[in-house]
Formats: C-alpha cells, structure tokens, sequence
C-alpha cells in the first residue's frame, strides 16, 4: 500500500477551516467485471472484514443447509448479519440452533456486550454478563458450525476447529469467496477476524466484482446463482436482522425497500450491492466497495460516503436521501449544546471509464 492508495474523501470544518480530512479509495464494478467507476486506487487490497460474510454464508446456502434445516429467509439473514444483539437477533440465533443441533457453547466468536445500547444498560443494570449469541457474528458461527455438522467434519475445541483456516469448511468458503471475486484463492491474503474466524483481503475491484455476482447473478451456474438469490432476499427482506435498530446498513436497505444490499466491515469497510434496473431499464448489477484509511472509529464518514456514492451514481433518490438525512451526506457539526459549529460533507467526485455509458 502505498501513499497514493488514497485521496482525500470526507472533510470536516469548524469555522471556516477545515479542521479533519478523512482518506479512502472506491472501487465500482458491474457483474461482468467492467470497472465502471472509482475514486483512489480501486487495486487496493485490504480486509473485507465483515462484509465477506455473505460469502462466508454463500457455500451452506448452495450446498442445501437452508433446505436440509428448514431455515426460514429471517434465519438466513442472521447467517449474513453483524448484528446488534437484541432480543430478536438472540432469539433468531436459538431458533437456528434448535434446528441444526448447534450449541451455543460451540460457538468460537468470544462474547461482547450488545451493540443496542438499550439491550446494554438494560443488562448492566440487571447485572447480566454477555454470551456468546449476542456476539454480533453468532449468526455466522452458528452457520459454520452447522455447515461442519451437515457434512460429517469436526468442528469441536477437541478436535479440529471449525474456524481453523485449514479446516475442511474454511478450504470450501474461501474457494468460493475467490470464484465470486474472480480472484485465485490462493493470493487471498487470509488473517484472522476479531470473532477469530478467517477474513480475506482481495483488491477493492475483486470484491466489489464479488458483490455484483450477489446482485446479478445471471451468469453464474446453478445452485450458486440460487444461492446469491436467497442471500439477497433474506437480506433485504430482513434488512433489521443484517444490523439492528441504529445501523446504517439496517436504515439503508429499509429505504431503498430491496434495491440495495449493503454490508459494512470494521476498519471502514463498507460494501454495497445495486440490483439490476436499479439505474433504468436494464442496467446492470453493481458492487461497490470502499474503504476509509483511519477506519473511521467513530462511524461519522463511511455513511456519508455511501450515500454520495450512491447520489453520484443516480442510484438513491431524493427522498430515499431524505429519509437518511441524519447519515448525510452533508451534515452539521454540533457541539454538547447543540450549536452550529461547522459542516461535514464528501469531497471526491468518481471517475468514470469509457464503459460506464449506463451510469450518469
């Protein structure tokens, strides 16, 4: 990675100065890996983080989990989520471990408090410690853990782990992961992910490829084009189980009522996939993805940017936008007292190829 990866993309003034810049590269693709548009350096390679975990999920949905469990589209969605860890989202994970014989002692993620705040203080002031299903990636655990049992490996602490990068599931996921990006599996760089599962770091052209293939996938075989159908059905059906009651990702997809997947990743990652016809009558699938150099700790710039990404590209409207206000693009800077103190706004403007014509 070099200096020149990223180019500044989301400043924020106070006064007349601006007083923080944050950087990043876009990369947009459509399913027949055309670069269509980008901003920085759309080779970058880096983690995808948890919006890999479509993919991570993509090899028990093909293989015919979801069939053999009689899991509903809600559960599935759960496979896919890095969710807040309410009551529902617990109660989703339960309801897919009765089903397919996981225990939540098996799952490996660790624990963490709840991402609901509400759920946090509630438990805090109950004095109740946190388990592992409210981790916001139980529901991929749970999905990997079942993926092992349905066929016959060993997925226990005593055996071989289930999210050991040479157990049998994870050689599965990861081949699957680099034909969606058409990129070889092994140049995958594979580190390990905060919930110690596998996370792979492609060019941000290869997954936002990956997520094009989700969105239109015409040219896929069959089970895998089903399978990239039944993800994004569950997600955008149940676009509050993929996040919870404060994420952008959740308030995103609700607006847009089924036009949009979108998966963000820790460090500043974030992904999002345009269906078809989405810009007009038959425009093609997109992915997007995006990364934010500092990681944006605080979450103020990857909202915005998505959201100017999408206004740029004619693939959000006005009133979607309005809907979505409080994430931006542009929005104010206050202080404790609720003063105006500057503005927070993107700074890039996409580049676009010759092969862009279906775009603005």
């Amino acid at each position: 990675m070099t200096k020149s990866s990223y180019k500044p993309i989301f400043e924020l003034t106070r006064g007349d100065i601006v007083e923080s810049i944050h950087f990043g590269s876009i990369a947009i693709v459509n399913a027949q890996n055309e670069l269509l548009a980008w901003y920085g350096n759309p080779e970058l390679i880096t983690y995808l983080r948890s919006s890999a975990k479509p993919f991570q999920a993509m090899p028990f949905v093909e293989r015919g989990g979801p069939q053999l469990y009689d899991l509903t589209l809600k559960e599935i969605a759960l496979l896919c989520a890095s969710h807040s860890g309410t009551d529902e989202h617990v109660a989703v994970a339960q309801s897919i471990q009765a089903k397919t014989g996981v225990k939540e002692s098996d799952l490996l993620c660790g624990v963490h408090m709840p991402g609901h705040r509400p759920t946090a203080e509630r438990m805090i002031k109950q004095d109740i410690k946190p388990v592992p299903n409210q981790h916001n990636c139980s529901g991929k655990h749970t999905g990997m853990v079942a993926f092992a049992r349905m066929l016959g490996q060993p997925y226990s602490v005593n055996d071989q782990p289930y999210i050991d990068p040479a157990h049998p599931i994870q050689k599965i996921i990861l081949q699957a992961f680099g034909e969606m990006c058409s990129y070889p599996a092994s140049q995958v760089k594979v580190g390990i992910d905060g919930c110690s599962a596998p996370n792979f770091a492609v060019p941000l052209r290869s997954a936002a490829l990956a997520f094009a293939r989700l969105c239109d996938p015409s040219m896929l075989e069959e089970p895998r084009q089903q399978a990239c159908k039944t993800i994004t059905q569950a997600m955008t059906s149940y676009p509050e189980i993929i996040g919870g009651p404060d994420s952008f990702d959740t308030h995103l997809m609700q607006a847009t009522h089924g036009k949009l997947v979108c998966k963000g990743g820790a460090e500043g990652y974030q992904a999002i996939g345009v269906m078809p016809g989405v810009l007009g009558a038959g425009s093609p699938g997109l992915g997007i993805t995006f990364k934010i150099s500092d990681g944006d700790y605080r979450g103020r710039a990857r909202p915005a940017v998505s959201l100017e990404i999408l206004r740029q590209l004619g693939a959000i409207t006005a009133g979607e936008l309005g809907v979505l206000a409080e994430y931006g693009p542009t929005y104010r800077v206050e202080n404790w007292r609720k003063l105006l103190v500057g503005e927070a706004y993107p700074s890039f403007k996409l580049e676009h190829s010759a092969k862009s014509s279906p775009l603005p």
